[in-house]
This record gives structure tokens, C-alpha cells and sequence, in this order.
């Protein structure tokens, strides 16, 4: 039976791995190479044994060197972590945590990504008990413009993609609600990019009202959105942190840096 994670020791057991590990950090933390000399200075380990185990990371392409004398990280570690970042799937990362959303809210809680001119969903966890119909099933698709989701990736574009998108669909409605007027998505997409969050106000089904937070990759790119979806008169601003908290975490499990404190939008 395997130990649980709490077991596993802080430091590694065996000491050149634990040196190996102090030479990679002083590596990582500098751009360009760095003389052996440096290194056994920072790792207070002595120059003889810092170059034994430089020389057996070279030779495993897990260290380069530049010049004689120098080291820098290889790029077999570049190739190792393409591997990992290629395993991490936004739908298997999210899942647990919008089960978890579901079970505070008790209303649909989506996931869905941007394909040309409209959002897709992927994923969503909901059950009976929420009390609202499920209209947009997994694979449906939505404008753009009339998604809380859809509107984050609108605001992530620039004033000229988002002019050119309005030409392209007419900003169509479905809803008297819906926004077909540039200056009024303008507006809408301000407030998307001030606070983070979007919002659909009935706007592509009449009763039903969404919020929306970002799923960001390791460069910081938007990849999907996570909303909530409610009854209109049932959609609660006190789920809003929750929600940021759980893009937040989403987007931790793909290797984005979320050091940014999450800011309430105005209703």
C-alpha cells in the first residue's frame, strides 16, 4: 500500500541528490552560465564535488556547457517539462474542483473554452436539485458576445479584434437583453478586464444569469472560463470569490502564478 504524500520526506535521503538539487536552484536562478567558483560558493559545497556533479548532469544533458569552467541548465529539462505541460488537461484539472463549486451553490457550474467566434462547453457538473433546466449541453456552442465566458475572451482581445468580431457576427441577439451595440460590449468588456470577471445578465436565455472567472495556462494565456449559471432572481454575489478562488485554482494545477488578490465587482 502506498504511503500518503505527508509522508514523503521534506529533504531527499541521499545526499548527492540533495546536492543535485542545490546545483540545479543556483543554475535556475541565473539567466546566463555561471562559473564553477560561483557555484561552489553558493552551494557551500567544495569545487571538487561541485564539478563531479555538474560533469554527470552534462552527460545526461540536464546541464550544458557553454564554456569551459561554465554551466547552465540543459535542455533536457526543457524537453522534460514540455512532456509534463503536454499531460496537463484543463477539463481533468478542473473537474474535482467544480464538483466542489457544484456542492456550495447547488447550481451548473461550466467549463468552456473558446472556439473562433464562440465558447464550447466541455465540462459541467450540476444536478436535479438546482432547480433550472440544463439548456447547453456538453458540445454546445455560444456567441462570443451573450456568454459571461465569452465575454472574458473578448475582453482578453485587442480594440481591433473586438471590432472586427462585431462586424463579422452583427453581435446578433437571442434575448431583449442581449448587447448588439459595440459601445455598450465596449463597455461591458471594461469592466470584464477591471474585475476579472464577466457576466451574463439574461442575455442569451431569458431567466438564467451566469458569472464567469479565467482559466489561465503557464504563460498566462486564457484558456477557458469557469461559470456559474442560476435562475435569475437565484444568482448570488456571495459566490463570487468562491468562484475566483476555484479559476484561481484551476489555473494553479496548469502552472499559472495567480499572486494577484481577486478584487469584488459592483453587481
Amino acid at each position: 500500500m502506498r504511503k500518503p504524500q505527508s509522508d514523503v520526506a521534506a529533504t531527499p535521503v541521499i545526499q548527492v541528490i540533495e546536492r543535485m538539487f542545490a546545483l540545479i536552484d543556483v543554475l535556475a536562478s541565473r539567466e546566463e552560465a555561471i562559473s564553477l567558483k560561483e557555484i561552489s560558493e553558493k552551494t557551500g559545497l567544495h569545487p571538487s564535488t561541485t564539478h563531479r556533479i555538474l560533469n554527470d548532469l552534462a552527460v545526461g544533458r540536464f546541464v550544458d556547457r557553454p564554456e569551459a569552467g561554465s554551466y547552465r541548465l540543459g535542455m533536457r529539462l526543457l524537453e522534460l517539462g514540455n512532456l509534463v505541460k503536454g499531460r496537463l488537461n484543463v477539463r481533468d484539472a478542473a473537474l474535482t474542483p467544480m464538483r466542489e463549486l457544484h456542492k456550495l451553490t447547488q447550481q451548473p457550474v461550466n467549463l468552456s473554452m473558446r472556439q473562433g467566434d464562440e465558447i464550447v462547453y466541455i465540462e459541467r457538473a450540476y444536478s436535479e436539485r438546482s432547480g433550472m433546466q440544463v439548456v447547453r449541453a456538453i458540445g454546445g456552442r455560444a456567441p462570443l458576445h451573450l456568454t459571461s465566458t465569452g465575454k472574458l475572451f473578448l475582453a482578453a482581445d485587442d480594440p481591433q479584434r473586438v471590432r472586427s468580431y462585431a462586424t463579422r457576427t452583427g453581435l446578433a441577439g437571442h434575448t431583449r437583453n442581449s448587447i448588439t451595440q459595440l459601445p455598450a460590449l465596449e463597455r461591458e468588456l471594461s469592466k470584464a478586464r477591471q474585475y476579472g470577471i464577466a457576466r451574463d445578465n439574461e442575455e442569451l436565455e431569458l431567466g438564467v444569469r451566469c458569472m464567469a472567472a479565467g482559466i489561465y495556462d503557464d504563460q498566462g494565456k486564457l484558456i477557458a472560463g469557469l461559470s456559474i449559471s442560476a435562475p435569475a432572481d437565484r444568482l448570488d454575489d456571495g459566490w463570487l470569490p468562491k468562484l475566483q478562488a476555484t479559476a484561481n485554482e484551476i489555473s494553479g494545477a496548469l502552472g499559472h502564478s495567480t499572486d494577484t488578490p481577486a478584487t469584488t465587482p459592483p453587481a
